[in-house]
């Protein structure tokens, strides 16, 4: 499994599935050793297994990012095992499952519902952080991949939790990457655009047309699958990307890039040649 990662050692926050899953195999794939942190203990080993069904070298540890003590084990965890720590992929959240606490205004969010989206959205980043720069200090090197969204710079309605979350991760993410850059770490952040993992099949499954219709919306007229999102954090962890730090990567087809009037009027043209168009939400 000789590859761009050979002897260095991964953490992954949400490694089981969707975008977290993909990047586990993909840095495995590569030669990495591979920490699955993760709250779904059966999808996690699922994962381990097909790692090491493919040559690969990855353990599991049950991991809610939304308590601080299972961040700081899943980081001691993998420097035990594999004696330090190179790489920081910090993407655990998941809209599916969760949206009942992210949805609302600041009028309508409970202020329990604050609590928790700040964090596991923010706090467990820095948590995260906390722990792991001593490890990768004393390395000489380190990488941190922290998950941003599309909804860092554009935000829907009645989403204040996770807009607000999401738009902090790329503030933390400069600050970071000016704090630890004297350490040769490199903080960077990654934008998806609507990402079709486990979660989001089961959702569009009988929704062809729909899916479709979100496909319509991005330049490449198509949506983005976990392993889009895995190839660009491999590159940003990788010596392809040694003199990139601070920066958030968008990976999202092209949506956040385009004139919105246009978009709206295309949308609009679509909607009229494809009647019956059945959307979620």
């Amino acid at each position: 499994m000789a590859g761009r990662f050979e002897g260095q050692v991964a953490v992954i926050t949400g490694g089981a599935l969707g975008i977290g899953g993909a990047t586990a195999r993909r840095l495995a794939s590569e030669g990495a050793k591979v920490l699955i942190a993760d709250i779904n203990d059966d999808a996690a080993a699922t994962n381990v297994e097909h790692i090491s069904s493919d040559g690969g070298t990855a353990k599991a540890i049950h991991t809610d990012v939304a308590v601080p003590a299972d961040i700081e084990r899943a980081i001691s965890d993998a420097v035990e095992t594999w004696g330090r720590l190179d790489i920081l992929v910090q993407n655990a959240f998941s809209v599916v499952g969760g949206e009942s606490r992210i949805h609302g205004t600041a009028e309508q969010v409970d202020e329990a519902d604050w609590d928790w989206g700040m964090d596991v959205l923010v706090k467990a980043l820095y948590l995260g952080a906390k722990h792991a720069v001593p490890h990768m200090r004393r390395n000489g090197s380190g990488s941190i991949i922290n998950l941003a969204s599309v909804h860092s710079l554009l935000q829907e309605a009645e989403m204040l939790v996770y807009e607000a979350g999401k738009a902090a991760v790329v503030g933390m993410t400069r600050q970071m990457a000016n704090d630890f850059g004297p350490d040769n770490i490199r903080v960077n952040a990654i934008g998806p655009g609507h990402i079709v993992s486990e979660g989001l099949e089961e959702m569009w499954k009988d929704n062809a047309e729909g899916l479709a219709f979100f496909a319509n919306q991005y330049p490449l007229r198509r949506t983005g699958v976990p392993d889009d999102i895995a190839g660009a954090i491999a590159f940003l962890c990788s010596e392809d990307a040694s003199f990139i730090t601070g920066h958030t990567l968008m990976v999202d087809g092209g949506l956040t890039v385009q004139l919105q009037e246009k978009f709206g009027l295309r949308q609009a043209n679509y909607a009229r040649a494809n009647p019956g168009t059945e959307l979620p939400g």
